[in-house]
């Protein structure tokens, strides 16, 4: 369990206590269940991670909402997206392994995450991976609901694929942007699990690597016939 839920539970045990000895019995029953649904909310299960050679797994439970071709910095590109409701699990994974090369916190509004401009204006951490031959970005997205991303690792650092790195409380949304030539695995309206389901499959040299990476994402262009 990430210790958020905790502290939050803690706090509604505290207001539970409190409404039992200054008024009546009766009232406390609205804490106690927040505080249990805290507790349920920021879960936080062990998962099976992959290993599959030039493997991007999924950064978040939910819904994939979006397979979009796109142009970035002149590179053709793909970003799957995925929307996490208030019943999923929301602690972040990293979708390969390597070392955080960029991480940038763009403050934004806190629009519809299902929308497709929550992308590039809704609030956002955006965090690129570097692996030994390939190179993924990924984003923490806020929505309506969510208005606090959690990022625990800082530039530089080594992480592995499906390691936790971070949360989104409340309702959000997870983008993943990759090179065109990586194949994605899922489709529109697949349910996903962070850490343990493949979201896109890099072609593997004799080496047993994936394919070449690329840069950080700037602002996106639509390619012709995206969605």
């Amino acid at each position: 369990m990430v210790r958020d839920g905790i502290y939050y539970a803690a706090a509604a045990l505290v207001v539970a206590v409190l409404l039992v000895f200054f008024t009546t019995p009766w009232l406390s029953l609205l804490p106690l269940l927040s505080g249990i649904f805290c507790l349920w909310f920021f879960r936080d299960p062990e998962r099976i991670i992959p290993a599959v050679a030039g493997a991007i797994v999924s950064p978040g439970d939910g819904k994939v909402t979006d397979i979009v071709p796109f142009l970035a910095g002149g590179r053709n590109q793909t970003r799957i997206s995925i929307f996490l409701n208030v019943f999923d699990v929301h602690v972040n994974r990293s979708p390969i392994a390597g070392t955080i090369k960029y991480i940038e916190y763009r403050q934004g509004k806190f629009g519809n995450a299902l929308a497709g401009e929550s992308a590039e204006f809704n609030e956002q951490n955006v965090v690129t991976v570097e692996g030994e031959s390939q190179t993924v970005t990924f984003k923490q997205i806020a929505g309506l609901i969510a208005r606090r991303i959690v990022f625990t690792k800082k530039q530089g650092d080594v992480v592995a694929r499906g390691e936790r790195v971070g949360l989104i409380k409340f309702g959000s949304r997870v983008d993943v942007i990759f090179d065109s030539q990586i194949a994605p695995q899922v489709k529109l309206g697949d349910r996903v699990r962070g850490g343990s389901t493949i979201l896109a499959l890099a072609p593997v040299s004799e080496g047993g690597m994936g394919a070449t990476g690329s840069a950080p994402v700037p602002v996106a262009t639509p390619v012709s016939g995206g969605k």
